[in-house]
C-alpha cells in the first residue's frame, strides 16, 4: 500500500480511501471467508473492518504499517462476527457426507468436504492463525505482531488448530473405514 495514499486518506480524502478499499477489498473478503467459512459473514466482517479502518485511520501513526494494522482490524472484525453468529445460529452438527457406492470422481469432493469439516471444528482464533500463516504466508512472528499476541500464543494456536483438523480427518476416515468393513462383511 502506498504510504502517500494512506496519508491522504488519514487527512480525510475520500478518494484516497476509495483507492485503499479498491486495493484491499478482494484480499479482505478472501481472508475473512477463510477464517469464517461463510460468505455472508465474511462480507459483514469485511464491511465492519473497512468502517473501523475509516474511523480509526487518523490515529494510525505509521502509514507504512497500514497492511498489518488493517489486517489486525479485519481479524478482530472476524472474531466479532463469529461471536455474533454463534449467538444467533443454532449449533447443528454437520452430517457425514453420503458415501459413494463405487470409487469415482466424487472422491476429491469428499476429501475437500472432510477438510472443510475439520477446519470448521477449529475455533476462530486458531483458524485465523492458520489462515494468516498458511494461506497468506506470514511468518509466525509477523502473525503475532499483527494479532497483538505473543509468538508463543501464535505457535500454540497453530499447533492446537492443526491438531483439531488432524483429529477430525482421522475420525472421519475411521468412520469411512468402518462403513467399508460393514459393506465387505455382508
Amino acid at each position: 500500500m502506498d504510504a502517500k495514499v494512506v496519508i491522504r486518506a488519514q487527512q480525510g480524502d475520500r478518494g484516497a480511501f476509495t483507492c485503499i478499499v479498491d486495493e484491499v477489498l478482494d484480499r479482505f473478503l478472501a481472508v475473512a471467508h477463510r477464517i469464517l467459512r461463510d460468505g455472508a459473514l465474511a462480507e459483514d466482517a469485511t464491511q465492519a473492518a473497512l468502517l473501523d479502518i475509516w474511523r480509526d485511520l487518523p490515529r494510525l501513526r505509521d502509514a507504512d504499517r497500514f497492511g498489518a494494522w488493517s489486517t489486525k482490524i479485519l481479524v478482530n472484525a472476524c472474531y466479532s462476527e463469529a461471536r455474533r453468529a454463534r449467538r444467533w445460529l443454532p449449533n447443528l452438527p454437520l452430517d457425514a457426507a453420503p458415501e459413494p457406492a463405487a470409487p469415482d470422481d466424487i472422491g476429491p469432493l469428499l476429501d475437500r468436504e472432510e477438510l472443510e469439516r475439520g477446519f470448521r471444528a477449529v475455533p476462530v482464533d486458531q483458524r485465523s492463525v492458520i489462515v494468516l500463516h498458511h494461506d497468506l504466508g506470514m511468518p509466525l512472528a509477523t502473525v503475532a505482531q499483527t494479532l497483538g499476541v505473543p509468538e508463543g500464543t501464535v505457535r500454540s494456536r497453530l499447533y492446537r488448530g492443526m491438531s483439531t483438523i488432524r483429529r477430525t480427518l482421522a475420525s472421519s476416515r475411521d468412520g469411512r473405514l468402518s462403513t467399508v468393513r460393514q459393506e465387505v462383511s455382508r
